[in-house]
This record gives C-alpha cells, structure tokens and sequence, in this order.
C-alpha cells in the first residue's frame, strides 16, 4: 500500500514540475505572476526561461529515477529537491510577494516533497 502512495505521490510531484517548467517557457509571464512575484515589463526574460529550464529539467530528472533507479535514490533526490521550493518562499517573501503565495504554494510544495521522501525512504 506504501509504495504506490509513495511513487504515485513522486510522479505527480514530477510531473507537474515539468509543466511548471514549460509554462515558464511558454508563458513566462503569466507563470511568473502565479509563482508570487510578477516579472516586470522591463525585466530580462533571460531568468524566466532559467527558471523553466531548472523546472523542467529537475521534473524529467526525477520521473527518470523513478523509472530506473531505486526508492532510496528517489527519495534522496526528493530531498534535495525540496531546496527548490523552500528557496522560492524565501524569494517570494523578499521581493514583495505575498505570505499567502510564499506560504501557501511554495513552502507547502517543500512540505509535500519532503513528506513523499519520507515515505519512499520507508520502503
């Protein structure tokens, strides 16, 4: 019962880090505006597409591990990778995004991530 909740809960995680990621390819803007901080009009686009390149290769990384290698390398990688959204909260937080969205999108996500490592370093 453990192991589909755990890797079912990693793919999820994977995938929607990917279309994160290709959202921020295809629409840096808006995306940016639902990430917490809004992307000025006269800011260099360069860093959204940063961001959806990081995005998005970090969700085709992990749905990788978790095709080919075992629980408790996924569950190191989930690990790691909840640095992503706890960076974010702080980001947002700093650059005058809202508690609701610091809080409530990212530093959730990072509670999530960790508690689906969690549960695959029990298998």
């Amino acid at each position: 019962m453990l192991s589909p909740l755990a890797y079912g809960l990693a793919v999820v995680l994977s995938l929607f880090v990917v279309l994160i990621g290709a959202r921020f390819l295809l629409a840096p803007r808006a995306a940016a505006a639902g990430y917490g901080v809004p992307a000025t009009a006269d800011g260099d686009p360069a860093y959204l597409t940063i961001k959806g390149l990081r995005d998005l290769s970090y969700g085709l990384l992990g749905l990788a591990l978790i095709a080919f290698t075992t629980a408790d390398a996924v569950a190191w990688f989930m690990l790691i990778v909840a640095l992503n959204p706890l960076g974010d909260t702080v980001v947002v937080l700093r650059h005058g995004g809202t508690k609701a969205a610091a809080f409530g999108i990212h530093f959730a996500t990072a509670v999530v991530v960790v508690l689906d490592a969690i549960l695959l370093f029990a298998l």
